[in-house]
Parts: C-alpha cells; sequence; structure tokens
C-alpha cells in the first residue's frame, strides 16, 4: 500500500467518524485540533457569562449590589433561600427591567453565534455572517412599515411580528433566487444574499426617509440599528424558544457539519447528501436569525467574530464548538448592551454600533489573513 492511499484512509476514517480534516477547514489550517481541554473551556466561560450577567443586571442608573441581585433572584425562587434586604423598587428594576433585558441578549448572542458558526460551515467560507442572507434586511423592511405606517393589527406583538414576515420574505426570495437546476451552490447563495440585502435595505430607507412624522423617523432609525431598549418578559420567551430548539437541532447535526468541512466532494462520497443538507440547514438558520432579529433589531458582526474565536479555543469539531461558541456569544452581547447603556449615560447607543465597531476591523483583519 503507497503512502498516499494509506494518507487517503486516514483521511476518510477521520470524516467517518465526525472529525473536521485538519488540512482543510477554511481559515485556519490547523484548528481540527483541540487546543484546550473542553470541560475547562466551558466552565470558565460559563462563569464568565454569570459574571457578565451579574454585572450586567447590577450596573444602571440606579446601582443595585451584587449580593442584592443574587438575593432577588434566590428569594424569587424559593422565599426560604434569601432574607429580603432590599426595598420594592430595587427588586422589581431587577426583575422586571434588567433580568428580561440580560437575558434576551445572552439569547440573541448565543442564537447569532450558533448560526454563524453554521453558516461558515454551510457556505465553507470564514467571512460568513447570519446577515449574509439578506434576513435581517427583511426584517428591517417590516419592522419600519409597522413604525411608519402605524400598523397595530397585533397590538404590542406587530412590530415583531412583521419583522419575522419580512425575514421569511427575503429568506424564500434568497432560496428561490440562489437555485439554480434544483441545486444551491456557495456563490449563488452568497449573491443571492446580498442583493437581497441591498434591495431590501434600499426599501427600509425609502420608508423612513419619505415619512413625515420625525417621532417615527427616528423610532425606526433605532430599531434598524439595532437595540434592546424597553425589553419585556413577554418578548423573551418565542426568540428563547426558537434559540434553544435551533440549537438541540444543530447539536445533533454536528457529524454532516464537520463531514463539509472536508469539501462537498469529500462529504458526497460518505453518503451526505449536500444539496439537500444545505438547503435544510439554511431554513433552520434564516428562521433563527428571522425570530432573533424579529425582537432586536440587525445586530452585526456577532455571529462572524464568535465562531473564530470559538474555533482558536478547542478547534473547528462542531460538537465541541457549538456549545462554546453559543456562551461566547451570550457573554459577549451581554458586555455590548452594557457598555451601550452606561457609556453616554443616561443617553443610550444602539448595541447595533458597538458591535459593527468591534466587528468591523475584525472583519477586515480576517480578508487579510485570508488572503
Amino acid at each position: 500500500m503507497t503512502e498516499t492511499t494509506r494518507t487517503t484512509e486516514t483521511t476518510g476514517t477521520a470524516e467517518a467518524t465526525g472529525a473536521a480534516t485538519p488540512s482543510r477547514p477554511p481559515g485556519d489550517a490547523r484548528r481540527g485540533r483541540s487546543r484546550l481541554p473542553f470541560t475547562l473551556v466551558l466552565v470558565l466561560l460559563g462563569g464568565l457569562a454569570l459574571v457578565a450577567a451579574t454585572v450586567g443586571i447590577s450596573a444602571g442608573s440606579i446601582s443595585v449590589p451584587a449580593g442584592q441581585v443574587w438575593g432577588i433572584l434566590l428569594h424569587r425562587v424559593h422565599a426560604s433561600l434569601a432574607t429580603p434586604t432590599w426595598t420594592p423598587v430595587r427588586e422589581t428594576i431587577v426583575m422586571d427591567v434588567r433580568l428580561p433585558r440580560v437575558l434576551l441578549c445572552a439569547v440573541i448572542g448565543a442564537g447569532l453565534s450558533v448560526c454563524g458558526m453554521a453558516l461558515q460551515a454551510l457556505v465553507r467560507n470564514p467571512l460568513a455572517d447570519p446577515m449574509l442572507l439578506g434576513v435581517s434586511s427583511g426584517a428591517s423592511v417590516g419592522a419600519v412599515a409597522v413604525v411608519v405606517f402605524n400598523v397595530s393589527l397585533f397590538g404590542i406583538f406587530s412590530l415583531p411580528v412583521a419583522a419575522f414576515f419580512g425575514a421569511l420574505a427575503a429568506l424564500v426570495a434568497v432560496y428561490f433566487l440562489a437555485r439554480s437546476g434544483g441545486r444551491m451552490t456557495t456563490v449563488r447563495l452568497v449573491l443571492a444574499g446580498v442583493a437581497t440585502a441591498e434591495v431590501l435595505s434600499a426599501v427600509a430607507s425609502f420608508l423612513v426617509v419619505t415619512s413625515n412624522d420625525p417621532h417615527k423617523t427616528q423610532s425606526a432609525l433605532r430599531w434598524m440599528l439595532g437595540g434592546l431598549a424597553g425589553t419585556t418578559w413577554a418578548v423573551v420567551w418565542i426568540p428563547a424558544a426558537v434559540v434553544v430548539a435551533g440549537t438541540v437541532v444543530l447539536l445533533g447535526l454536528t457529524r454532516p457539519l464537520n463531514l463539509l468541512l472536508a469539501g462537498e466532494e469529500a462529504a458526497a462520497s460518505l453518503g451526505l447528501d449536500v444539496h439537500r443538507f444545505r438547503a435544510a440547514l439554511f431554513v433552520l438558520v434564516a428562521m433563527m436569525i428571522g425570530a432573533i432579529v424579529a425582537v432586536s433589531g440587525s445586530i452585526g458582526f456577532v455571529g462572524l467574530i464568535m465562531p473564530h474565536v470559538a474555533r482558536l479555543l478547542l478547534g473547528a469539531d462542531h460538537r465541541r464548538a457549538l456549545p462554546v461558541v453559543a456562551l461566547l456569544g451570550a457573554a459577549f452581547l451581554i458586555v455590548a448592551d452594557l457598555a451601550a447603556r452606561t457609556l453616554i449615560r443616561p443617553e443610550e447607543i444602539p448595541v447595533g454600533i458597538l458591535t459593527a465597531l468591534v466587528g468591523g476591523p475584525f472583519f477586515l483583519w480576517l480578508m487579510r489573513r485570508a488572503r
């Protein structure tokens, strides 16, 4: 048996067991190997997310000590776990104002990061981002239309419902534009997503500039920039359920995601229907992004940055990287949102601006590195 044959068989064995081959994945030729112990990374990132959440709940115009934050939370779980030493006002601030916002930050950050990692495997492009598909632009058109035309068909849920259906419309458009001859190639997918995003962004901008109400115009612009101001418990549950369910499905599909890193031909030779799998995952990821953008607006670059950090820590194996990237994204967006509401207090910066300020330079660095 020749050395070439032995190498080919070894590679095929690694792919068949679900491990990404270290010689082929995009962006980093060595990332197939685990860098750090998986359990240690999970524990450290879980602790980081808890610390970030605690600080996020504590900080604000009325500061609440971290000990009181945990006391209030434990007291709500069971009255015997903590003795009330705080005022009712502080309990209301923690439970009804800051806790739902921090939890929504964690959900959105985790969801965008998981979607980003899945997309980068699906299109085999380390520069892929959930905003690539034009779904956020479709959601923006729906939300801006509700604000500008004062639609209230679904009451307080009118904006998220319109944003969600706008995202679905963008998904359908991109899906059919990308398909040719019953197949969907990476190049057509990217081009269809970019073209759709540009057209829909222009439509949203047109609705804003033609509005005669300055208040509506300002509200629409702030939503398009991405932000979580005014979050209540009512808007947390739907995106949380969608993100958790979507992440569980992706965790069950880590082997085919790993196979895609080795290339379409190698994955197909091992029995994966690449085009059907890619189409199904494309729908799943876009549905998750639509649910997220419907409540948060357009928050970019989270799904671009966090997958690269996760791969630096643990390598490209999605069985390990997906849980890690979810924790990374949750902690990152909690910190970004904390900075957004405290840097120029009492004013609030749309969190999408801060993530763009961080992600833009990172994107340019990735482009130079890939070149």
